[in-house]
């Protein structure tokens, strides 16, 4: 991490015994191992300590502040992704080899080669300053109201669930096929079934093991890597605060954020385990 905490706080022009009074204060005289289990310590009661930059806020406060920002849209941008992504891939399945095959891989490809900077700024000199659909830099929180909220947040959500559509749908596409290749399948549509009873009731639910699990990584990814689309749209979410944190030294910021963020990757992922045997009622009676 850049820069040194002390320094950060004490600003230009100290002397060398403040310099050094004020590591003291601060704990970072104490060898690295004392440091760590003093602070694992304190995390475990819930305490992350105090920030080390003006205005030194609690650092659980900080983060309770950024956190729901940066999980709402990455929520949001994910709901956005899925609703696009499932029918994308479904379609362009069913019709593996066709033109709208076709056009799907090359539009998935193009927008996996867009940047996410690019693509966010197309969008707001689009829907932001020429068409004047959305704002650009600002942010509601669901205390101004659930409309009023999702007006502020579906630009910088649409931003971050273009690579996600693409992803999905070509990964969920590539399932599909192989399901599709299925005896249980073919018998179904021996049967007569439409291709809408085919790909909703019998092949979606078996080919969606690697989207969902693709979902948890994206989710714990995206709470903590959403920096370029924050700063775009000056969303005051994690990966704003952390930048902003590890720039100024404010180590104690940056342990707490990167200790909340890789928890609710575990849990979620944890989560998306647990539904596998909704998937696949086989898993659950292997289970049994």
């Amino acid at each position: 991490m850049p820069g040194d905490p002390a320094v950060a706080v004490l600003g230009e022009g100290h002397t060398p015994a403040e310099y050094q009074a004020q590591r003291e204060e601060m704990g970072l005289t104490d060898p690295l191992p004392v440091r760590y289990a003093r602070w694992v310590g304190d995390a475990v009661t819930g305490d992350l300590g105090t920030s080390f930059v003006p205005p030194y806020d609690d650092v659980a406060g900080r983060i309770g502040a950024a956190l729901p920002v940066s999980l709402e849209l990455a929520v949001l941008a994910l709901l956005i992704a899925l609703a696009v992504a499932v029918p994308l891939a479904m379609w362009s399945a069913y019709r593996a080899g066709g033109r709208v095959d076709r056009l799907v891989g090359a539009g998935t490809f193009a927008i996996l080669s867009v940047p996410s900077f690019l693509a966010g700024m197309l969008l707001i000199a689009l829907f932001a300053e020429r068409l004047g659909w959305f704002p650009r830099l600002e942010w509601a929180r669901l205390s101004d109201g659930i409309g009023d909220n999702l007006y502020h947040a579906f630009l910088p959500a649409l931003t971050i669930a273009l690579v996600e559509v693409a992803t999905f749908t070509r990964v969920l596409r590539g399932d599909l096929i192989a399901t599709l290749r299925e005896d249980f399948i073919l018998a179904s549509r021996a049967k007569g079934m439409p291709p809408v009873h085919v790909l909703l009731r019998d092949a979606l639910r078996p080919s969606s093991f690697s989207l969902v699990t693709l979902l948890g990584v994206s989710l714990g990814r995206l709470v903590g890597s959403t920096v370029i689309v924050e700063h775009l749209f000056a969303l005051p979410g994690m990966g704003s605060l952390i930048i902003g944190a590890a720039d100024a030294g404010d180590v104690p910021t940056v342990q707490g954020a990167v200790l909340v963020i890789a928890l609710l990757y575990v849990l979620v992922n944890a989560l998306i385990d647990a539904s596998y045997g909704l998937l696949d009622p086989r898993i659950r009676r292997a289970h049994v």
